[in-house]
């Protein structure tokens, strides 16, 4: 079965992708309030528009021909009305920069869950019971619901949420 990604922004401008099943998963579970935000967990959720992917593969000889036949052509004048050229250079992702970057967040992102302490679903009444000096400060990670974030932003306890991805007891 073949993923959608959209591309999604919350109300706060933060861009992000989400990856579903189909248009009718995306839209059941944005309707559930599944759908949040990964920097905020903002529910006010938008899909942007964004490219399709296209499988081009097969294109790449009739775009090297177009090209050389391009080249043949630009001594002889052109006609105003022509169309415009192919691009030569394919459009890269991301720069090399960039994806260094991207390695060296998630190297840090990984060494410091690592340093954490998993407490699993407990992660809300651990927190409480940091926040309130019943249980040794220190950091913790875990699973928690919306509305038991929501009640933690309440009480003035800050949690931050973390993609699954970067959890490194799902790594091993």
């Amino acid at each position: 079965m073949g993923l959608k990604v959209f591309d999604l922004q919350c109300e706060n401008g933060h861009l992000f992708e989400g990856w579903f099943g189909s248009h009718e998963d995306y839209d059941a579970q944005q309707a559930r309030g599944l759908v949040t935000c990964p920097m905020c967990q903002s529910v006010s959720i938008v899909k942007r528009l964004s490219a399709p992917r296209l499988n081009v593969g097969h294109f790449n000889e009739a775009q090297r021909q177009a090209s050389h036949q391009q080249a043949d052509q630009s001594s002889a004048p052109s006609n105003s009305s022509d169309i415009a050229p192919i691009a030569s250079q394919p459009v890269t992702a991301a720069s090399p920069e960039l994806a260094q970057l991207q390695a060296a967040i998630m190297v840090q992102m990984r060494e410091f869950i690592s340093k954490t302490e998993n407490v699993g679903d407990k992660f809300a009444q651990e927190a409480r019971r940091i926040h309130e000096g019943e249980s040794e400060e220190r950091p913790i990670r875990g699973t928690a619901t919306r509305e038991e974030r929501e009640a933690l932003a309440e009480e003035g306890i800050a949690v931050v949420a973390l993609p699954d991805f970067l959890d490194t007891d799902r790594m091993q």
